[in-house]
């Protein structure tokens, strides 16, 4: 029998099929299924290089953004972001971990950014979505628990919100909680439920003996609103199918009663990333959709949010690292994550290696906050059956 996968084990496979999953993703972003095929000759089936070739430093319109050939991109440079500031805080984190920590991250120390091919501040390659972080909370001095109120709801807040599921490991209800904590900078609405409801599913995956199934009730079960629905349809829809090409189409026509965006996704419409209590961002949706009928297993799950298209690398990073915390690291194609590695210049192990450090020291310090809150009630309520 092959064993259970340690929490170490759980955060690694998690983190590092987030970053898998995102550079697959990047280099097909933006395009329907059939541009994708048509592109590359049937679907994509591993790493694959940028969209325009040797043109993609002036190809609109994603210049110049070198996406593809294995490197990720701000999904999970974000992501490391956050893991930087857990390993500062060495705590749960709150809006104001954010303004003190995450956001001076972001405009202060350059970093290797893999799309542009050389050392820049983060700030330079996050989309305007994250801008908007140092925007009102460095610039404008806005209360962190406000700021982010305002912004586009898009999937900004969701896509880097693994590290706050796996910090709060098998506690799918503290991750949702943290996660709605952590993102109020950022976004709000559908935007910010989004991220909570993430971290959940990555907790939730993170349970000995968790299935796929077993993540999607729990999303849903915490799911509030559109976002609660639209995983419902999709899920319901997903159940129908074990091979993602048969899918591709009946999860889009799911979820786009729910989706703001509109057929076109490089035109959004007039109403798209409006704050809404009847809608839902697709990534998250979908990501539980293709895990679901690629049945848990990462390279047919993985695959199935990638040739999706559309904001496909968001899809699959978020359908990367719920599949990397249910099964561990062995679940990663390890060619893929090692091209992924050199490709991006970056150490996808290190970070795992300081969370899962963090992540002890936040249980640790959470029991004894649990046990001195239980010594304090007792002392107040000497009830018979309360325990002592």
């Amino acid at each position: 029998m092959t064993p259970k996968p340690t929490l170490e084990d759980r955060i690694t496979g998690s983190l590092v099929g987030a970053a898998v999953g995102d550079a697959l993703g990047g280099a097909v972003e933006g395009y329907t299924p059939d541009q994708i095929a048509e592109r590359h000759g049937g679907r994509v089936t591993g790493i694959v290089g940028p969209w325009n070739g040797d043109d993609w430093r002036t190809a609109r319109p994603i210049a110049p953004y070198h996406k593809g050939d294995g490197h990720v991109t701000d999904d999970t440079l974000m992501t490391h972001a956050l893991i930087r500031v857990y390993d500062t805080v060495r705590d749960h984190l709150d809006a104001y971990a954010v303004a003190d920590h995450l956001v001076p991250d972001l405009i202060s120390t350059p970093r290797w950014i893999p799309e542009l091919e050389t050392e820049a501040l983060p700030l330079q390659r996050i989309f305007l979505a994250e801008k908007w972080l140092v925007t009102r909370l460095h610039y404008g001095h806005v209360d962190p628990r406000e700021a982010g109120t305002g912004n586009v709801v898009n999937c900004g807040a969701a896509m880097y919100m693994a590290p706050v599921g796996l910090v709060n490991a098998a506690n799918p209800a503290a991750a949702y909680t943290e996660a709605l904590e952590v993102t109020a900078p950022h976004q709000s609405s559908y935007g910010r439920e989004a991220a909570g409801v993430f971290a959940a599913a990555v907790a939730a995956a993170c349970l000995p003996g968790a299935t796929p199934a077993t993540v999607v009730d729990t999303a849903i079960a915490l799911a509030k609103d559109g976002t609660r629905s639209a995983i419902e349809a999709v899920a319901e829809v997903a159940s129908h199918h074990t091979d993602f090409e048969s899918a591709l189409r009946p999860l889009r026509e799911a979820v786009t009663p729910f989706d703001t965006v509109g057929p076109d996704y490089r035109s959004p419409s007039l109403g798209a990333r409006r704050p809404s209590r009847l809608h839902a961002i697709e990534e998250l949706p979908i990501a539980l959709g293709m895990l679901l009928v690629g049945e848990g297993d990462y390279r047919r799950t993985v695959l199935g949010a990638v040739n999706y298209g559309r904001d496909c690398d968001s899809i699959a990073t978020m359908a990367g690292a719920i599949a990397g915390a249910l099964h561990g690291e062995a679940a990663v194609p390890a060619d893929w994550a090692k091209q992924v590695a050199e490709a991006s210049r970056l150490d996808l192990h290190a970070p795992a290696a300081v969370l899962a450090d963090v992540t002890h020291e936040i249980f640790m310090r959470d029991t004894a906050r649990r046990r001195a809150h239980e010594r304090v009630f007792v002392a107040l309520s000497p009830a018979p059956g309360v325990l002592r």
